[in-house]
Parts: C-alpha cells; sequence; structure tokens
C-alpha cells in the first residue's frame, strides 16, 4: 500500500510539474500557454485564434486580424466548431466519428490546434495543416479521430483548422461583392483557410516550426479544399507540399462555380428566407440562418450547394483549369482514394490523370495510393474517410475490433504520412517500394493490412 501510495504521489507531482513548465511562447496577437500530453512529450495548444470573430458586420467578411490580448492565453480547451448541423443519430459517419459528446457550435470559429514535439531540433520540425471534410458543411479540427500526437512523436508538427461552414462560409451576393475592396464573395471559408496557413507560416517558428517546410493535407471537402489552395498564387511561398485525400485531382469528383452561378443561387436563398437585404441577414440569428439554410437545401435539391467558387481573387479559376494551364503550385503531392469510396474509378482516374499532367509539365509526378483495408466490425469496407484512424494513428478511439495487423498498418500509413511531410516522399527512408505515378509505370500504392 506504502508502496502504491508513492507511486501515486509521484505520478501526481510528475503531472503537476509537467503542467506547470509548460512553455509560455510569442505569436502575432499575443503570448499562449500550452500544456503537454500524459507522457510528456507532445506539447498542446488548443483554440488559438487565428483571425477576429466573424460576426456582426464581419459575418460574410473576409477574415480580419485577432484583436490582441494582454494577458497569457492558457490554450488548454478547443475552440468552438463552426456553425453545423448535428448528423442523424445511427448513421455511418455518426457512429464512426460523432458519436461523442456534441461540440459547441459558434459563429465565433476561427481557431486553430497545435501539437509540437516538446523537445525543440536545429531548424525547427516540419509542419503538417489539416484542413477537415464534411461536405463544406459540417466537421472541425478536433474531431475525435485527429490527433496530433502521433504526428508529433514521429517529428512533424500537426495544426488543425476550423472554418466557416455552409451559408456562413459559402454565401455569394452581389451586395457583398460591392462590400469587399477585392470585390470577392462566396468564399469566406475558403479565405479562413488561406489565412490560416498564412498565420501558420508566420508564427510556427515560435512552436519549434519551419515556416519553410509547411504540408497541407485534407480529406473529401478538406481534399477540395486543399486543391483550390494550391491552385492560388496566394500560397505561393506559404507551402512545400500536398496531400489529397479523396476529393481532387484532374477532373475529380469536387469542383467549383463561378461566382455568377453561386450569385443565382445567393439571391434565390435571400427570397426564400425572405430577406430584403444583407443588413437583415446580418441581424438574423446564426441559429436562424442555419434553418433556413437547410430548409432552402432540401427544397432546391442541391448537392454541395454551398461550396467555394470562381471569385477572381483566392480562384482566379476552376483547379482544373489552373492544373490545365500549368499554374497549379510547383510543389510535391501525394493524392489518393478508397477502395469503396463514394466514387472510386472517378477518384483513381483523377488522380491518375493529376499526376501524368504534373509529368507531362516536366513537374514531379504525384504519389498515388489506395487504402484498401475493409474495416472490421461491420460491411462498410474501405469507405470514403476510413483511412483517418490510420493516418493520425487513433485506433483505439474507435468502437471497432481493431486487430494487430490494423495498429500495424496504422504506423506505416502515419509513417508514409509524416515521411512525406519531412522529405516530399512517403517512402523516404525506407525500402524505397513506393513510386511516384508516371507514364512508364502507372504505380500505386495500396495501403491494407498484411494477410
Amino acid at each position: 500500500m506504502k508502496k502504491l501510495s508513492v507511486m501515486l504521489l509521484s505520478a501526481f507531482l510528475m503531472s503537476s510539474c509537467v503542467t506547470r513548465t509548460a512553455p509560455v511562447i510569442s505569436v502575432k496577437g499575443g503570448k499562449l500557454q500550452g500544456v503537454l500530453d500524459s507522457t510528456g512529450k507532445v506539447l498542446i495548444y488548443k483554440g488559438i485564434p487565428y483571425a477576429a470573430p466573424p460576426v456582426g458586420m464581419l459575418r460574410w467578411a473576409e477574415p480580419q486580424p485577432v484583436e490582441p490580448w494582454d494577458s497569457v492565453k492558457v490554450c488548454d480547451k478547443f475552440g468552438a466548431a463552426a456553425m453545423q448541423n448535428a448528423l442523424p443519430e445511427g448513421s455511418l459517419y455518426w457512429k464512426e466519428f460523432y458519436n461523442c459528446p456534441d461540440p459547441e457550435k459558434s459563429e465565433d470559429c476561427l481557431y486553430l490546434n497545435v501539437w509540437t514535439p516538446a523537445r525543440k531540433t536545429v531548424g525547427g520540425y516540419p509542419v503538417a495543416i489539416w484542413i477537415h471534410g464534411g461536405a463544406f458543411t459540417q466537421g472541425y479540427g478536433h474531431e475525435m479521430e485527429f490527433d496530433g500526437e502521433t504526428f508529433s512523436k514521429k517529428g512533424v508538427i500537426l495544426v488543425t483548422i476550423n472554418y466557416r461552414l455552409g451559408i456562413f462560409g459559402y454565401l455569394a451576393l452581389e451586395e457583398l461583392d460591392k462590400e469587399s475592396k477585392h470585390h470577392t464573395t462566396g468564399n469566406y471559408g475558403l479565405l479562413d483557410q488561406y489565412t490560416a496557413v498564412k498565420w501558420v507560416h508566420d508564427n510556427i517558428e515560435s512552436f519549434g516550426g519551419d515556416p519553410r517546410r509547411i504540408t497541407i493535407f485534407g480529406q473529401s471537402a478538406g481534399a477540395g479544399s486543399v486543391q483550390d489552395l494550391v491552385s492560388t498564387k496566394m500560397c505561393d511561398g506559404l507551402i512545400s507540399g500536398a496531400i489529397i485525400q479523396s476529393g481532387g485531382g484532374l477532373r475529380g469528383l469536387i469542383d467549383v462555380s463561378t461566382k455568377e452561378e453561386h450569385e443565382l443561387i445567393g439571391t434565390e436563398f435571400m427570397k426564400f428566407a425572405g430577406l430584403k437585404d444583407i443588413a437583415q441577414a446580418r441581424a438574423t440569428s446564426a441559429d436562424s440562418l442555419m434553418k433556413l439554410a437547410t430548409a432552402f437545401s432540401a427544397k432546391q435539391g442541391m448537392r454541395l450547394p454551398l461550396s467555394p467558387c470562381v471569385d477572381d481573387y483566392i480562384l482566379k479559376a476552376s483547379p482544373n483549369a489552373v492544373a490545365l494551364a500549368d499554374n497549379e503550385l510547383n510543389i510535391n503531392y501525394m493524392i489518393g482514394f478508397c477502395s469503396n469510396d463514394i466514387a472510386p474509378d472517378m477518384m483513381k482516374d483523377a488522380a491518375a490523370g493529376w499526376s501524368l499532367l504534373l509529368e507531362k509539365q516536366n513537374r514531379k509526378p504525384a504519389y498515388v495510393y489506395c487504402f484498401s483495408r475493409a474495416l472490421p466490425g461491420d460491411e462498410s469496407g474501405a469507405f470514403h474517410s476510413s483511412e483517418l484512424w490510420y493516418v493520425f494513428g487513433t485506433l483505439k478511439r474507435c468502437w471497432r475490433p481493431f486487430t494487430d495487423a490494423d495498429f500495424a498498418l496504422s504506423d506505416k500509413i502515419s509513417d508514409y504520412w509524416t515521411n512525406f511531410v519531412k522529405f516530399g516522399n512517403p517512402d523516404a527512408k525506407s525500402k524505397g517500394d513506393w513510386k511516384p505515378y508516371t507514364s512508364g509505370d502507372n504505380y500505386i500504392q495500396t495501403l491494407d493490412i498484411e494477410k
């Protein structure tokens, strides 16, 4: 008993010491203090504001700089998720990723989270910025499948972000276009993502990171967002690599519309909602707008009616047009899909076409993968987004009866992802079996358990 008490006391003192010794750092806006994880090897900063709250007159406005703060901001709690509807209880994705306490939701949602190794290194660690999916209407940066412990322990800083969704992120109106000094409308969520990337580039050295080695990655709508960001010159010099998971490529699943098309949708929404102008819309409560937007989408029967558009500011053309014109960012690329994805044949062709186009343009071709592990526990197979548990090394948080082989696969996949962030090559410092997809070698890396 005495030995147990001493052990418990030692654990408590160690835990207290870990919390007290978490360093205070300075970023644009003020000072932050993080917390160490239970191992003492990973420092976590939760709920860092990267832009001013987009409320009041800033609803449907380009993100603005944060208001500076005087005292040390203790970053031990995640910020609110963007406004969104809850998924139907019992649905596949509710059961898979959202069967947990519903997070706080608010228009005041422009926060990011950083996981960084507690031990510093010369030159700084490479950085991965995660952009969540969710059809541009769902999701947040601290979903249960996301965590930075695995990345940090493998020498990569992980950043996850929130951004405006749905009616708050992608409403386009001529009136809003005229308000904007850049004459942009309909891309507020995408501009949030760009602002977060710029914030990370400008501040990551304070967290021990290397601003010259930043990879952005995302899945589904997050993958479409990644492809949008590599299609804008505004990101030139900010990122060195991109991973596009189940949502991008050449003529892939997700594309963008014109500003004029989005403004027509916005005008129809305003009529449906009985809102005469933007002032009245801004005076409407966020909850009321959510209900109106949900009813509008249901009536129109539109798929992804609120998503990025060509606004002639951050997006001068569609990602397909940008790629075909040889104007995408000249960086390292990895792209892939799941074998039971939403449209796996289309995604395969889009990934292959993207890499072959890069090769034709005398750029480095992409590394292409297919995640093929049929997840245990039901008949869903290797479904859209099923690889996320493996990428982030969070299998223990899932309800599924994962095997030792699943944990081994997760370790391999997280190695591939972190290697790509470090070296621009997912198989670096390994056997070198994963080759780029080229006209001479149509290589696709299969990601599955060893049988």
